[in-house]
């Protein structure tokens, strides 16, 4: 049924930034109705092999982005949508957007990109480190260290690991690498605070990603003198990041007249303070209730739930007060590839006649469970959560001449499933119940892969009722924004939808699958927990190799990595 737009209704608009593109979806404030949207692809996509602006290759384990691309979905998206959806742009009362994190940017005061300046333009750190940009493992590795040799009281609430991914880590790599540019950054920001800045002039922190990848617990950030250790110009680094802090579904600002002319909408409407793509989910899905994880399943998968009280869950991304909603202790753990591993597969590995997921899926929905002997490590872009490692690689075990595409195919599946129930099983150990599995994201349309997911997890698997979870879910902040809602809850309550246990789990297929887990759970301790190396010694002597062969790498101050012995 197609929904029309009345002359008397108040709207809002949500937009999601992604890996590859941004989306805007236009959204009535009364129920949530979804009117239109429009999506466009970032001209620049990731930038992991060379730089956009020189042609520079860039070392292993980068990616870049372009801040510009991000103005881009604003002046590009926004309009569409508003178009496609036939409302007047005057009944729109306020704008909310979500962020792929920890996707950061050095900045001037004024919020101006340092890879903006011209001097700048071919020094890779300059730009926008995407969240997949994995290049700072070792400074991670030092950080982790350091923080446990001193007994930092805020270590244990990131389940002991600091990740690669996150503030620190990166910009400890930019001082390393770059100190002239960290020396010029004034600023140190997330794309989704700098968005925010740019949308209504004011320069806000949420509290999202300042919990989960600022390391901001109990109202502060790591001490001075810890970041002195690990290098002594970095001891500054919080004043880089540290700014206005703001919870979720607050007002930033108006809408300047600048980001009116570029969107469309009316100048001075509030703006919604910045979120994370998969926390803003949660609203979306109706699952800020503790006990319902949201599995936000795309190129990788977070996954995040709320709780009643703080507890330190080994590996986990991180326990933030007021992290995913207000009054309740928001947990966040993650796979850092999911779809990209099926992706690769797809395009790299299947042979003709199998080269599409389609194909694929439908001849490996036709195996029994365990059929085709395998087990895989979904660690094909490192591991996010239990391990923290994002040195870590992928493994295929069980091979033989008899093995077909679609027998690796679902062994990859499977494999990222196992992932999840190790996460989920690490909450339940620390206290944090999981009753429910809400799926959001572009796998839902795969009901192969939900059903093995709902029979892994041996939980029912909701579906959000909605194929724009982010958008919708800022669409939602920004709702409370304008004053239309008291808080998130009651605008979760009558905009968000999802439908629930659209999967549930097969007795006899999950027990099939308790065997296939126990093997997974063994090769993951067993490449994973120290016992074999192997896998981070192979890194190693890749990206010694590629050093080796560029005669001219993109970061010059970097030293040389040596084969881990």
């Amino acid at each position: 049924m197609k929904v029309s737009a009345g002359s008397g209704d108040r709207y809002v608009v949500g937009i999601d930034f992604g890996t590859l593109s941004g989306r805007a979806l236009v959204v009535r404030v009364d129920d949530g109705a979804e009117l239109g949207t429009a999506v466009h692809a970032y001209r620049h996509g990731v930038m992991d092999t060379v730089l956009a602006a020189d042609g520079r290759p860039l070392p292993a384990d980068w990616a870049l982005q372009d801040p510009e691309d991000y103005r881009d979905v604003l002046r590009h998206a926004v309009p569409a949508a508003l178009a496609a959806s036939g409302v007047d742009p005057a009944r729109v009362v306020g704008v909310g957007i979500d962020f792929t994190a920890c996707t950061v940017l050095p900045t001037l005061a004024d919020g101006t990109p340092l890879c903006e300046l011209p001097d700048l333009r071919s020094r890779p750190h300059a730009w926008v480190k995407l969240w997949k940009h994995h290049a700072a493992q070792p400074q991670a590795d030092r950080i982790n260290a350091l923080a446990h040799e001193r007994g930092e009281p805020w270590i244990g609430r990131y389940g002991g690991r600091i990740s690669a991914e996150w503030q620190y880590a990166k910009g400890l790599q930019l001082l390393e690498e770059d100190p002239e540019v960290y020396h010029r950054a004034d600023r140190w920001i997330e794309a989704a605070d700098w968005i925010v800045w740019q949308l209504c002039g004011v320069e806000t922190r949420n509290v999202c990603t300042a919990g989960y990848k600022g390391i901001h617990q109990d109202g502060r950030y790591p001490s001075r003198d810890y970041l002195a250790a690990l290098h002594p110009d970095f001891a500054d680094f919080v004043a880089k990041l540290d700014g206005p802090l703001a919870p979720l579904g607050a007002r930033a600002g108006g809408l300047t007249a600048r980001a009116a002319a570029w969107t469309g909408l009316p100048e001075g409407i509030a703006v919604a303070v910045g979120n994370v793509d998969a926390h803003v989910t949660a609203a979306a899905a109706q699952a800020l209730e503790p006990g319902r994880l949201v599995a936000i399943m795309g190129t990788s998968t977070c996954l995040v739930v709320n709780g009643t009280r703080p507890a330190e869950v080994t590996g986990m991304c991180g326990v933030v007060d007021g992290g995913i909603s207000a009054g309740s202790w928001g947990y966040e753990a993650g796979q850092s590839a999911v779809g990209d591993i099926f992706g690769w597969f797809v395009a790299h590995a299947a042979p003709a006649g199998y080269a599409s997921h389609e194909a694929l899926t439908e001849a490996a929905a036709a195996q029994p469970v365990g059929a085709h002997g395998l087990v895989a490590l979904d660690w094909w872009n490192g591991n996010r959560s239990l391990l923290v490692n994002h040195d870590l690689s992928g493994v295929v075990v069980g091979l033989t001449l008899a093995t077909r595409p679609p027998d690796v195919y679902r062994a990859l599946l499977e494999s990222t499933a196992y992932g999840t129930r190790m996460i989920i099983e690490a909450f339940a150990e620390a206290g944090v119940p999981v009753r429910e599995l809400i799926v959001a994201g572009g796998l839902t349309g795969n009901r192969l892969l939900m059903q093995i997911y709902a029979d892994v997890t041996k939980r029912p698997l909701g579906i959000i009722g909605s194929t724009q979870g982010p958008a919708l879910g800022s669409a939602i902040h920004a709702a409370v924004a304008a004053g239309a809602y008291p808080d998130v809850p009651a605008a979760s309550a009558a905009m968000g939808r999802v439908d629930r246990d659209v999967y549930r789990p097969d007795p006899e297929r999950a027990r099939a699958y308790d065997a296939l887990y126990a093997e997974y759970r063994r090769l993951h301790d067993h490449f994973g927990r120290g016992a074999e190396d192997m896998l981070l010694r192979l890194r190693a002597i890749r990206n010694a190799a590629r050093r080796a062969a560029d005669p001219d790498p993109a970061d010059p101050a970097a030293v040389s990595l040596e084969v881990v012995a």
